[in-house]
This record gives C-alpha cells, sequence and structure tokens, in this order.
C-alpha cells in the first residue's frame, strides 16, 4: 500500500444528508432531482456569489458529450472508464457512447452511496455492451484498475474520463501521480478526456474559495491551464489543446462564438 491509497478518502457506505456532497450539487445545478436541502444550500451559496456556476456546469456536461462522441466515433474506443461519475443525468457517458456503438462497455467509478443506489437503478446497457458502476475513491487508482479489469480489457484501448473530479485531489502532485498511475496501466492507443474549474475568472476562484471554507463538503480546488497540461505529460495533446470547454470542438451555434467560462479540458493519446 502507498501512503497515497491509506490517505485516500474510504467510500461512504451510508448516505449522509447533513454534508454537502459534490455529485448532489452537480445535480442540483445541472438541474436534476437527486439532492437534499443541505446540497440545495451549498450550490445557491456559490450561485449567490458566482451566478455563472451553472453555466459551469452545463458546459462542462456538454464538453464530455463531446469527448465521448468524438472517441467513440471518429477515433473508435469502445471501452470507457468514467472516474468522477456523478449522479445519471441525461445523455450519460454509456448512453452517447453506444448510440455511436452499442458494443461499448463502460465502468463507472464514484464514491457517492446515492451515486451507487442510482447507478444500479439507472445505468443499463445495450444488449450488446455493458455498463457497470465501481463505488471507489479515485485516489486508490490501484483498486479501480483491479476493479474495472473485471469488465474492460487492458489490452486493448480504452478512454479514461476525469470529469471533474482531480479538483477534489487538492494536492497538485498527487493528482499528478493519481493521473499516472492510471494511464500507465492503459495501452497505447488509449486517451485521456478531462476537465476542471480552472482559475482564469476571479470571481469564479473567489465562489470556490468560499464554498470550500463554509459548506463542509470535500474541498474543491481549480487549477490554472498550465497545471492543467501537466495532467497530459506523455501524451499527443489533441487539438485545440487546453482550452475553456465551450471551445473544444464546438459544434454550430446560432448565437456566434461559444462563450469563454472557467472550465478548462482537453484530450490526449497514449502512444
Amino acid at each position: 500500500m502507498t501512503d497515497r491509497t491509506e490517505r485516500a478518502q474510504q467510500p461512504a457506505t451510508e448516505i449522509d444528508t447533513t454534508v454537502p456532497h459534490s455529485a448532489r450539487i452537480w445535480n442540483y445545478l445541472l438541474g436534476g432531482k437527486d439532492h437534499y436541502a443541505v446540497d440545495r444550500a451549498a450550490g445557491d451559496q456559490v450561485c449567490a456569489i458566482f451566478p455563472g456556476m451553472v453555466d459551469i456546469t452545463r458546459h462542462s456536461r456538454a464538453f464530455t458529450g463531446r469527448v465521448v462522441r468524438h472517441l467513440a466515433g471518429e477515433v473508435g474506443i469502445r471501452q470507457f472508464l468514467d472516474i468522477g461519475t456523478g449522479l445519471p443525468t441525461v445523455d450519460n457517458t454509456h448512453e452517447i457512447a453506444q448510440r455511436v456503438a452499442p458494443e461499448c462497455r463502460i465502468v463507472y467509478v464514484d464514491n457517492d452511496p446515492l451515486v451507487l443506489a442510482h447507478a444500479q437503478a439507472l445505468l443499463t446497457s445495450t444488449r450488446e455492451g455493458s455498463t457497470s458502476y465501481l463505488h471507489a475513491d479515485v485516489r486508490d487508482p490501484a483498486s479501480i484498475l483491479a476493479a474495472a479489469a473485471d469488465s474492460l480489457d487492458f489490452g486493448q484501448p480504452v478512454g479514461l474520463m476525469l470529469m471533474g473530479i482531480l479538483g477534489l485531489v487538492s494536492d497538485y502532485d498527487e493528482a499528478r501521480e493519481v493521473t499516472a498511475e492510471l494511464l500507465a496501466a492503459l495501452p497505447s492507443g488509449s486517451y485521456l478526456g478531462y476537465n476542471d474549474g480552472s482559475t482564469t475568472d476571479p470571481a469564479y476562484v473567489k465562489a470556490i474559495s468560499r464554498f470550500n471554507d463554509r459548506s463542509g463538503a470535500v474541498p474543491y480546488t481549480p487549477r490554472t491551464p498550465q497545471q492543467m497540461a501537466g495532467f497530459f505529460e506523455g501524451l499527443e495533446l489533441l487539438e485545440p489543446g487546453i482550452v475553456s470547454c465551450p471551445h473544444w470542438r464546438p459544434e454550430a451555434l446560432p448565437f456566434g462564438e461559444p462563450p469563454e467560462v472557467a472550465v478548462y479540458g482537453g484530450v490526449g493519446r497514449k502512444h
């Protein structure tokens, strides 16, 4: 066991409705129904300081969809390891991937027992593919990889999805170690799809700082685009690089250029 694994947060086995949880807050901001009063209060607290938070959640979600469509469609990836799943909403990774290729296999990972309960009921699969769920913490990649191997073939390329999850690993070096360990287990031709809140908007940074101080939830750490580039070390970064998520291969919009929001991301290929 590494020191990092020993420090990893043990996934809760019971739902605690007295402490806000990032997956439920995110669900609330996306307009979902799976949250409690404490999560709504935390989400409202952020939005009161930074009204653009709702835009960040929605553009982050749209970015995930474009990444999955690109990987399953143009690239031909047929396996996805999605860590930090969050609560199922609309157009989850498996729905998008299996719409493109019904034989896709997806493994979701999260550490919230409410996510587990909903995943078991809602994360269904096509007959040709498979969808499974692991109750685990991102800071324990060895356990994730060992369990995911029951569903995924690590001899074939995998799409590793780390969407909004590394910000919950506050130590930057630890976040890089986790990412590197996950990628090391994947073969050549695999891809990393990643995004997180960025430090590019001071108002967003201020709102997150107040959230961390007052909410009682696991703190979230926005990062600079330069720090985000560190997660792609050794990978071939796809165009247009690490950008504000609405600017990553945007789909045609009737209302002009996509906005600039404080959530950045990119996609990289492992050689």
